[in-house]
């Protein structure tokens, strides 16, 4: 199996995170985005300042490869307004997909109509401006009752609000890969919480992010039904070979 275009090759680190300098992060962040093109991954998933960059270096390679940015990431607790704002600009800059951080934290204090607006509110300014919307429910902070529901969620809000056709364009994603749990328990993508994605997203497509560390683990995710993969590790993982790192 050819796994690359389910690939969402991923680099999220901020430089204070990563150890070091900006331009020592943003030369980085350039070798993922050169890698993409290289491997011709289906995406390169960066922090939103550096959008603008991935996409003069798409250009200028001719290249297909998608860019992807993340939206009120990692903690999804912004106000409505503060979530627009960050998705125009990325969309102004030129990313292809984006992926929304929801308010899994207001979800779980059971404020629901402040959820669905959001949902409702972001997925409307991404599919008007012809984008792939993804929104990100941080598996590692839900129970499976709160995984289900908030799926769930999802699922009925953009079926209430959307046509059939659009419908392929917004996922329910798995994990920032930032979530700190106790205990080193998983942050990311686990089979059970991928599976019970699966089975209350569709029609709905699903992204498993974090936890995806070899071939095989990721064969296995695009057998269960996953469409996309968000890996920083997409090369070894492509390759054969074992990532050794949580994302």
């Amino acid at each position: 199996m050819t796994i690359n275009q389910y690939l969402d090759s991923t680099y999220l680190k901020t430089a204070v995170q990563a150890g070091l300098t900006e331009k020592e992060n943003e030369t980085i962040v350039r070798e993922f985005v050169q890698e993409a093109i290289d491997e011709k991954f289906k995406l390169i998933m960066i922090r939103p300042n550096y959008v603008a960059m991935a996409k003069e270096m798409m250009l200028k390679a001719k290249s297909k490869v998608g860019i992807g940015t993340v939206i009120d990431f990692p903690d999804g607790q912004s106000l409505l307004q503060g979530k627009l704002e960050q998705a125009n600009q990325a969309i102004a800059d030129g990313a292809d997909d984006l992926d929304f951080v929801c308010n899994y934290e207001a979800f779980k204090t059971g404020d629901i109509a402040l959820v669905k607006n959001e949902i409702l509110q972001c997925t409307q300014l991404g599919l008007a401006n012809h984008k792939i919307v993804k929104w990100i429910i941080e598996v590692a902070a839900l129970n499976s009752q709160q995984i289900v529901q908030l799926t769930v969620l999802i699922k009925n809000t953009i079926m209430s609000n959307f046509k059939e056709e659009h419908y392929g364009a917004v996922f329910v994603k798995s994990s920032t890969g930032f979530y700190k749990t106790e205990n080193n328990s998983p942050n990311g993508a686990t089979v059970p919480a991928i599976i019970m994605m699966l089975e209350n997203a569709f029609p709905l497509p699903v992204k498993a992010a974090g936890g995806v560390r070899t071939f095989e683990e990721a064969t296995q995710m695009i057998r269960l039904g996953v469409k996309r993969i968000g890996t920083s590790s997409a090369k070894i993982i492509a390759s054969g070979g074992v990532a050794n790192n949580n994302y």
